[in-house]
């Protein structure tokens, strides 16, 4: 077999089973895969949600992760803020000519892992080849399905409530900012980039959350703004109490990046009911020290996100706009 993709294992012919057969399958094969069939029929599901998403981040291997691992987490992770357990993926593959077997199969044996965290299947999927120059090497889509345990939504937020952050904030951003750029740090960044269904299975076993999202395109701000607009309550949040990694705070004071702004991909919001507070702190701080109560949900200026300072100051945290950080997912 060639050591690169070539067009043909794109045509649906012989070398496009072989790629499927002997590559992608001994990798993800499973029981459903295996009857090759144009369509996958599921069985009884009950209470389901569903997400698609796709991935074209650069570069494509980053401290962390790669695009394999962050198309699992990323689809999955959708799904687990809403309180379903992931179930079953759709995998598609756009591959550029050329791309390299050995690197194709890490990035199988990343998504692997991920899947075997999650406890979920690939029960469908797609793979076209383009020619040279069409693609940055290999662009994924994922889709989810996954099964609902707990009712969740931006719509049960209440005033009163308090709001927690999973753990530090930018990290995935600054990451492929510095990977992307050749910078070298004294400590390299690591993207926050995993799978967060194992925090939210416990914290379901526990008590029922009124909201979570996980803080990707847009990062913290955009989570709390969106919010605030939804509901039209005021997201006050202490600033000091919102982690981020020192390495990370050094690339966002040189190039002037916000970190609430910069994208993470492990990392989330999450509003509970008082009475719930300490033990979802509790809980969030078995999986990341750098967890912490940020702020509490107010009327004082509906539909908008201020920040306190340490020094008794106040600013509006505005949505992000512009493009602050293309391809990071």
């Amino acid at each position: 077999m060639n050591k690169t993709i070539t067009l043909a294992m794109g045509n649906g012919g012989v070398e496009n089973s072989e790629l499927i057969q002997k590559v992608i399958y001994r990798h993800l094969g499973n029981d459903i895969l295996a009857k090759a069939e144009d369509a996958t029929p599921l069985g009884a599901l009950q209470n389901l949600c569903f997400t698609t998403d796709s991935f074209t981040v650069t570069p494509l291997f980053f401290k962390g992760g790669d695009i394999g691992k962050l198309s699992v987490a990323g689809a999955c992770n959708d799904l687990a803020m809403m309180g379903a357990k992931p179930k079953f993926l759709s995998l598609s593959f756009i591959i550029e000519e050329g791309f390299g077997l050995r690197e194709f199969e890490k990035i199988l044996r990343s998504i692997k892992k991920e899947l075997t965290l999650n406890e979920a299947k690939v029960v469908t999927g797609d793979t076209k080849v383009v020619p040279r120059g069409s693609c940055d090497g290999l662009y994924i889509n994922m889709s989810a399905i996954g099964e609902r345990v707990a009712d969740m939504s931006q719509n049960r937020i209440q005033k009163g409530d308090v709001l927690l952050l999973s753990g530090d904030m930018a990290r995935h951003g600054a990451a492929i900012f510095a990977a992307r750029e050749g910078i070298e740090l004294e400590n390299e960044i690591e993207s926050d980039c995993k799978s967060l269904w194992p925090v939210v299975e416990e914290l379901l076993g526990n008590l029922t959350p009124r909201a979570m999202r996980d803080a990707t395109r847009g990062g913290v701000a955009a989570v709390l703004n969106e919010w605030a607009m939804a509901t039209n309550l005021c997201m006050e949040i202490q600033e000091q109490n919102c982690s981020v990694d020192e390495s990370v705070q050094g690339i966002c004071e040189i190039l002037g990046f916000e970190p609430f702004m910069l994208a993470n991909e492990g990392t989330f919001v999450m509003a509970v009911a008082p009475k719930d507070a300490d033990v979802a702190l509790e809980i969030l701080r078995r999986h990341n020290d750098k967890a912490a109560i940020i702020g509490r949900i107010s009327d004082s200026y509906p539909g908008r996100v201020v920040l306190k300072s340490s020094w008794g100051t106040r600013r509006f945290l505005d949505m992000p706009s512009g493009e602050i950080l293309p391809r990071i997912c």
